[in-house]
């Protein structure tokens, strides 16, 4: 009975959520909207298209520096971290300044989106109530893909994908037990969209139909270029991301004033650049934008995009993926129909398509991609292609680019995520990392000099030594590595000369301890760092070969 009454009681606080989150995602597209119309009135100078993005992203890249540097990027992975490490946990002050950040940043242009900030506001609603009530942690952290799918369906429009995209992206299984409360807070939240907004769709889409069978292999060419287009977004944004992260720390406050020149000077040249551009999308799906166009906003929202975001601005990637996609498809679509006119739909009909693709090739979300073109066109003649086309644009973009983007942005932000959301459940009671670790008890300085650390450790018992920066780790370095560089008379190098990547070893503490010990063999380490899934650059402790050999029974006398 008291087990029959939880789920009751979920369902009816599932319920709540759906509703509170539809309304406060309605306020931010009518905040957002409203902004921008003074921002931008009608008729108003080119200026503005250059000034308002770069002054925008000052502003803001100053604030989010001095007082909300949690509030960057689009905000999934740290749901995701929220949902796997943080026991479903997203403070109401993050809430509140990411509703207002990521407004202030649409409504000044900056060419990003709100989609995935308005899953973490959904998620950050759902724990926030649920602590509240005083709901256990693992109550809590079911409750955040509830609050996350009721916020994609209002702000997408799409209750069934925003069910499939919470379970497929934030909770990694499609099978979670929490299905029923995902698909009622979906539902919820969209009923209260139409209630507040209108039944209006975000995009009008004509119906269309498939003219020649000869059209399957133009969309497979689709799925192809898609998966080219998807590769390369998701490899130059990580990219990017890296080379702004590697910069020095006292400039941080204005890397998102590079993103807002950028979409500045292109906005100037041509508006259809700024902000997410949802209605240029329903041009280009109605046919009413030309190929030219269309092939120069896939160049220039692709770099405006991407060094946006790379830069540090607020906002997500969802809805510029739609847009690539979208112009994509529209040029592609162009080409085919000019020189196979009989043979043919309009280029609306591969526009449509190109969202879906680009989406699945992106975001590797194919079965929410379908689901949501779906939805937006209420046709099924559009689903084979559709198809079609998402299957070859994922294959080829995971082929080309092995990291997925969510998981690359958040390892690049010290959050490493469970693999598909699952924990080590096969781990033996007591055989984890956390049971055995224990404080380092030496480290060395990133910026000594190679001379100077090896006179620190000579009299050491250790042969591997966490490397810190500024209290962050950065690295680990063996005696062996220290030697060698002090032979090639490289003795006056700072250590950091030494770090050539930021994916060095290290586990978990929830990792069980075969993986530490394979890690540590791998590498050749005696001796592995333990960091935090949700920072990644903190020193949580160590564990040795011996610590390791010793819980299964075998002494390991060897130095460390």
């Amino acid at each position: 009975m008291l087990a029959n009454r939880e789920d009751q009681v979920f369902l009816l606080l599932s319920l709540l959520i759906g509703a509170l989150v539809g309304m406060v995602v309605v306020a931010m597209i009518v905040l957002t909207e409203r902004l921008g119309m003074r921002l931008y009135p009608v008729g108003s100078s080119a200026w503005r298209r250059v000034l308002i993005p770069i002054g925008g992203s000052l502003v803001l890249g100053f604030l989010l520096v001095r007082f909300f540097p949690f509030a960057r990027g689009t905000a999934i992975p740290q749901t995701k971290a929220a949902v796997q490490t943080r026991g479903g946990y997203i403070s109401l002050r993050t809430v509140l300044v990411k509703f207002f950040c990521t407004a202030a940043s649409l409504a000044c242009g900056i060419p990003l989106g709100p989609e995935g900030p308005s899953a973490q506001i959904g998620a950050g609603m759902a724990s926030v109530i649920g602590r509240h009530l005083g709901l256990k942690p693992e109550k809590v952290r079911s409750l955040l893909p509830v609050g996350a799918a009721a916020a994609i369906a209002a702000a997408f429009n799409t209750p069934m994908a925003a069910v499939l995209f919470a379970l497929e992206e934030i909770m990694g299984d499609l099978n979670a037990p929490i299905l029923g409360s995902v698909v009622l807070a979906s539902a919820t939240s969209w009923m209260v969209l139409r209630l507040l907004l209108g039944n209006s769709p975000l995009f009008h889409v004509p119906r269309y139909s498939l003219v020649h069978s000869s059209e399957f292999a133009i969309y497979a060419v689709l799925g192809i270029v898609g998966g080219v287009v998807s590769a390369a977004f998701t490899r130059f944004l990580l990219y990017l991301r890296v080379q702004f992260l590697s910069l020095p720390k006292k400039t941080i406050w204005w890397h998102p004033v590079v993103g807002g020149l950028v979409a500045g000077l292109m906005g100037w040249a041509v508006p259809q650049t700024l902000g997410v551009g949802y209605g240029y999308i329903g041009d280009a799906l109605n046919g009413r934008m030309v190929l030219k166009i269309m092939l120069l906003l896939v160049i220039l929202k692709f770099f405006a995009v991407t060094i946006s975001y790379a830069s540090g601005n607020v906002g997500g990637i969802l809805g510029p993926v739609i847009f690539l996609g979208a112009m994509v498809g529209g040029s592609v679509g162009s080409i085919a129909h000019l020189l196979l006119p009989t043979h043919t739909a309009t280029a609306g009909a591969y526009a449509l398509v190109g969202m879906g693709a680009l989406f699945a090739g992106i975001i590797r979300a194919p079965m929410t991609s379908v689901v949501m073109i779906f939805e937006l066109t209420r046709d099924y003649e559009v689903i084979v292609p559709l198809m079609i086309a998402n299957l070859l644009s994922l294959f080829i973009a995971s082929w080309l680019q092995k990291m997925p983007i969510y998981e690359g942005l958040a390892q690049l932000d010290g959050i490493h995520l469970h693999q598909h959301g699952q924990q080590h459940a096969e781990a033996m009671p007591g055989k984890l990392v956390a049971n055995l670790m224990h404080p380092a008890a030496e480290t060395l300085d990133a910026m000594q000099t190679v001379s100077n650390a090896l006179q620190q450790i000579r009299s050491s018992s250790y042969r591997t030594w966490p490397v810190l920066r500024d209290s962050r780790l950065v690295g680990v370095l063996t005696l062996e590595t220290l030697q060698q560089a002090a032979t090639r008379g490289d003795g006056m190098l700072p250590l950091t000369r030494l770090i050539h990547s930021r994916d060095f070893p290290h586990v978990h503490p929830d990792h069980p301890l075969y993986v530490a010990l394979e890690r540590m063999s791998r590498n050749n380490l005696r001796m592995i760092p333990v960091m935090e899934r949700d920072d990644a650059n903190r020193l949580s402790g160590i564990i040795t070969m011996s610590n390791v050999l010793a819980a299964y029974g075998v002494t390991d006398h060897t130095a460390l």
